[in-house]
C-alpha cells in the first residue's frame, strides 16, 4: 500500500527569512532595470523630441540609488536574527 505524502510544513520564521532573501535578490534586479531606464530617454541627436537634461538624469539615478538603499536596509532590518548569534561554524557536536 502506498503511503500518503506528508504535507510540506515550513516554520513561520524560516519561511519569512526565505521570502525576505528572495525580495532582496529581486530588489537588485529591479534596481538594474530602473537604472537602465535613462538609456531609453531621448538624447540631443533626436530632433523630434526634446532631450532630457543631464541634471534630471543624475537626480533620477541618485534618487533610485537612495530608494534602493532604504529598501534594502528595511528588508535587512526585518530579517530575523539567528538564534546562535550568527555563528554557524561555532556549533559543537
Amino acid at each position: 500500500m502506498a503511503r500518503k505524502p506528508l504535507p510540506v510544513f515550513l516554520e513561520r520564521s524560516s519561511y519569512r527569512k526565505r521570502r525576505l532573501m528572495d525580495a532582496l535578490k529581486l530588489l537588485a534586479l529591479f534596481g538594474t532595470v530602473l537604472w537602465m531606464i535613462p538609456t531609453l530617454w531621448p538624447n540631443a541627436s533626436d530632433t523630434s523630441v526634446e532631450p532630457i537634461a543631464t541634471s534630471r538624469a543624475l537626480f533620477y539615478v541618485f534618487g533610485v540609488w537612495i530608494i534602493l538603499i532604504c529598501l534594502s536596509a528595511l528588508f535587512v532590518h526585518r530579517q530575523p536574527m539567528p538564534e546562535n548569534g550568527g555563528r554557524e561554524a561555532d556549533k559543537t557536536p
